[in-house]
């Protein structure tokens, strides 16, 4: 199993996410993602960075961590053409180091342009075109493509990493994880679930699969609890919810009625070391080979002390180099 971190980018600046790239490298993380949004989940959180720029900014300041997109959405705000041609670049600046990480997206960020928001079956259909039009790109010379969604008009991508570029695809149910399978070299997912891992298996896929733990350290679990609670109660909001909200403040509303129980029950939250490890080796037992932390308020570093001091002592049998 590989630790790695999660750089939000919905609650730090473009500054404070470099930097936090460059702590987990220095504390031993192997990889890391980096949240797409073009708006924060509520204006408490109070962020949302061009993405790209971010990633050029990171890829100065580190020489080990691998990073992903955690994830892109190529079907809306952003012609998947022009994400080729960013996670081409992308990988030119960190080779063998950078990966694309790719979904379905949300409404919060996708609606910005004016365009329809389709159906989530629709969405899972544009996202398999994307990741064609992607890898064709990819393959360099002049490409065209004419399909149901996307058209490419004679298009080069001219610089291209040494290394072909590895695509992760974000998965909530079966279908996703099928096709994580057959487009992708890895899946992502958010919760410590069997059946989509045995779907991403089952459908030929042998890559590596990553999980997402919110986790909120703080010296104290009532601490936690609070800050947890004000800046990311959108982990307490059931259903679609995530994706069909256009806006933080609708967010924002519905958060009202999110209590700390509610939360607790969905973020790690607190000091106790062996808490982390046993809902970490939820995701091991599930079948996850990745873990990464996201860890929710402005102390990183108190986070990354706990990581290095207590967490990852009691998780050195199980990590891999």
């Amino acid at each position: 199993m590989k630790l790695g971190y999660s750089l939000t980018s919905e609650e730090h600046p473009p500054h404070e996410l470099t930097a936090n790239a460059a702590r987990a490298e220095a504390a031993g993380m192997s990889f890391a993602f980096i949240s797409d949004h073009y708006h924060p989940w509520t204006d408490v959180q109070g962020h949302a960075p061009f993405v790209w720029s971010v990633i050029g900014a990171i890829a100065s300041g580190t020489s080990r961590l691998r990073l992903g997109t955690g994830v892109t959405c190529p079907l809306i705000r952003t012609h998947p053409a022009v994400i080729a041609q960013a996670a081409a670049t992308s990988a030119c600046l960190m080779p063998g180091r950078f990966f694309l990480g790719v979904g379905t997206g949300e409404n919060l960020n996708e609606h910005v342009t004016g365009s329809r928001w389709p159906a989530p079956d629709e969405r899972l259909e544009m996202l398999e075109e994307a990741l064609e039009v992607l890898r064709l790109l990819w393959q360099g010379d002049v490409q065209s493509h004419e399909g149901k969604h996307y058209r490419v008009d004679h298009a080069r991508i001219y610089d291209l990493p040494e290394q072909p570029l590895e695509v992760a695809v974000a998965a909530a149910n079966p279908g996703a994880a099928a096709l994580a399978a057959r487009l992708g070299d890895a899946m992502v997912s958010t919760a410590p679930d069997s059946v989509l891992v045995d779907a991403y298996g089952a459908a030929g896929g042998d890559g590596p699969v990553y999980g997402q733990l919110t986790v909120c350290w703080a010296d104290s679990e009532s601490e936690a609890r609070r800050t947890a609670l004000r800046v990311w109660p959108n982990a307490g909001i059931p259903g679609r919810s995530g994706q069909e909200l256009p806006l933080p403040e609708d967010f924002q509303s519905l958060s009202q009625l999110v209590t700390e129980e509610q939360i607790a029950e969905q973020i790690v939250c607190g000091p106790d070391p062996d808490l982390w490890r046993s809902r970490i080796e939820e995701f091991t037992g599930a079948g996850f080979t990745h873990v990464y932390l996201h860890q929710v308020g402005r102390d990183q570093e108190g986070f990354f002390r706990f990581f290095e001091r207590e967490l990852r002592p009691r998780l050195r049998g199980s990590l891999a180099a």
